[in-house]
């Protein structure tokens, strides 16, 4: 081999080595000093720090790191929260989850939570969106809603904006065009608000999330018999537990472990009444994938 050659060669696999260094240094995984968690804003956001402190503590526990919780103010500030890569794990909705991982493709779900059966909500890993009014209201058909002022969640909500658009706009005829249906639509800043709004006459009906008006009930703030349900979707997946997808592979087992064994421990027994649950139990991304059809038929009816 001549000497021109063998310095190609050398140079060649020299370039390899570098590149193959390079690739291995991009992907190298991430283990932080700390951990940041946040959840979407809900009715308990006030309350989350006592709330959540079983589950706080466990993560301490498991990974041997502190946890920071870090209140949001959006579902949008969750989104960019992971994103940017400042919050290592959220608590999502469905459609919050599906935008983010449309972001950065490399977050993943790990789990979510069984919820009990209570005044709206039914026993499972999963929740229902329903359209409902005041009781004692002439609103009492999806006909009779025409013209009405309507309350949605959040834009990113799924049961508060994406289903309502999405499925009910199908069911009504106007698509995701729900201004065309009602006389106003208002967005109220949470499933909270938007229940209580119903209640206090300040909208004329409003989605809320079944678990999400059980909370209200279960505070005082309302009873069951304030509402009527005009209209309820099918199934939706309940809120996914997510983390971001290049922390090290034994610090996202030991995350999944704390969630996972949680229920195990006598202590977490406040907590898992606090969100009217019985234990997290393992989830994929495609079990989303219903959640990303009604995005894409969005977007498609936006364009």
């Amino acid at each position: 081999m001549s000497a021109l050659k063998h310095t190609f060669v050398g140079l060649m696999t020299a370039g390899a080595v570098v590149a193959y260094a390079s690739s291995g240094l991009a992907q190298e995984c991430k283990n932080p000093d700390q951990l940041v968690f946040s959840i979407i804003p809900t009715e308990e956001t006030t309350q989350e720090l006592d709330i959540y402190k079983p589950l706080l503590d466990k993560l301490k526990e498991k990974t041997g790191k502190p946890v920071e919780f870090f209140m949001p103010t959006s579902y949008a500030s969750v989104i960019e929260g992971m994103v940017n890569g400042w919050v290592q794990i959220g608590v999502h909705g469905p459609n919050s989850y599906v935008l983010a991982k449309e972001k950065d493709p490399a977050l993943e779900v790990f789990a979510t939570y069984t919820k009990l059966k209570g005044h709206f909500q039914e026993e499972g890993p999963g929740y229902r969106a329903v359209l409902v009014s005041r009781a004692d209201s002439k609103f009492d058909s999806i006909e009779s809603l025409k013209g009405s002022v309507v309350g949605l969640a959040d834009p990113a909500s799924t049961s508060g904006n994406l289903f309502p658009r999405i499925v009910f706009g199908d069911l009504v005829g106007v698509g995701p065009e729900l201004e065309k249906y009602f006389s106003k639509v208002v967005y109220t800043g949470g499933h909270d608000q938007s229940a209580l709004a119903v209640k206090e006459g300040r909208v004329d009906d409003a989605f809320v999330a079944t678990h999400r008006l059980d909370n209200v009930i279960d505070r005082g703030l309302a009873k069951p018999e304030d509402y009527r349900v005009i209209w309820t979707s099918s199934l939706i997946p309940q809120d996914p537990m997510v983390y971001r997808g290049d922390l090290c592979e034994p610090l996202k087992a030991a995350i999944r472990e704390a969630f996972l064994t949680l229920h195990e421990n006598a202590n977490s027994k406040p907590f898992f009444d606090g969100i009217k649950s019985t234990k997290f139990v393992p989830m994929k991304d495609s079990d989303y994938d219903i959640i990303r059809k009604l995005v894409a038929a969005e977007k498609a009816a936006g364009q």
